[in-house]
């Protein structure tokens, strides 16, 4: 989704203190899948507005045609990211008060996606990687009708589902980021959390341990914990989901006991 902002950005910030106004220089990328370049702007910033107040008053007053992706701006839809001075960011949580006085602002795209326009990405790569995942497959459930699970168990994939797909882990993620050709057979830190929660679940039947080394590249995974750092959700993808899966990974191909007793993937959590 592209966003045109027409009406007047003042309105954005009612009843604002122009006393507190300053000025800031921004510098955003301009340009397409053929290549670009950084555009200054100089633009008034008002207390309490974030980089995406800058961007949408960029937008009406000095580049109307500036291709940005945004829904919400409530930091739930996770679609306006992108790397503000070099880091991944939401750009509607990130204060322009929590960025150093008196720098310059660059804004660019997530680089690990082919660009489309300015700020907006081609992420179709992550839907790709979602329909590769077998959906959720219960077991037949108890005598009277119902499911029934421990707490710990509903607590432990509580925290995968808070994921917001701004993607910012998978642009990190150097597998993706810098080598092009791993894409085909590596899906990145939020699909391996997603594998992660249904394999600790303990309704689903679908095995999904062979999968994740085999198809989805979790092996190459080195665990540098770059993904868990930029999740503006804070969960811990690295110590909760991908170390744990790796582990169970592990245990199914190279401990003995998974064989000499028969051992299936049903159910070790934790």
């Amino acid at each position: 989704m592209t966003a045109t902002v027409s009406s007047n950005p003042k309105a954005f910030q009612p009843g604002v203190d122009k006393a507190k106004s300053f000025t800031a220089n921004f510098k955003v990328w301009r340009g397409d899948a053929s290549g670009g370049e950084l555009k200054d702007y100089s633009v008034e910033v008002n207390e309490g507005e974030v980089v995406l107040d800058i961007i949408f008053r960029i937008q009406a007053e000095q580049a109307n045609d500036l291709a940005v992706r945004w829904n919400c701006k409530a930091g739930k839809c996770g679609s306006c990211s992108a790397e503000i001075n070099g880091r991944p960011r939401l750009m509607c949580m990130t204060r322009m008060s929590s960025l150093p006085p008196g720098e310059t602002v660059v804004v660019t795209p997530l680089r690990a996606f082919p660009v489309i326009k300015d700020l907006a990405t081609d992420v179709s790569f992550n839907y790709e990687k979602a329909r590769q995942i077998p959906a959720f497959k219960p077991q037949p459930r108890d005598a009277d009708g119902k499911y029934r699970m421990a707490q710990i168990d509903v607590d432990r994939g509580q925290e995968f589902r808070k994921c917001i797909e701004c993607w910012m882990c998978q642009n990190v993620c150097h597998v993706i980021r810098d080598h092009e050709e791993n894409k085909p057979s590596f899906s990145g830190p939020r699909f391996f959390i997603r594998l992660a929660e249904l394999d600790m679940h303990p309704l689903d039947t679908n095995d999904r341990q062979a999968i994740s080394q085999e198809q989805h590249g979790l092996g190459m995974c080195n665990i540098t914990k770059c993904c868990t750092e930029v999740c503006p959700e804070h969960i811990k993808i690295t110590d909760n989901g991908i170390i744990p899966l790796k582990e169970r990974v592990a245990d199914r191909k190279y401990d003995p006991l998974f064989q000499i007793l028969g051992l299936s993937k049903k159910k070790r959590n934790g």
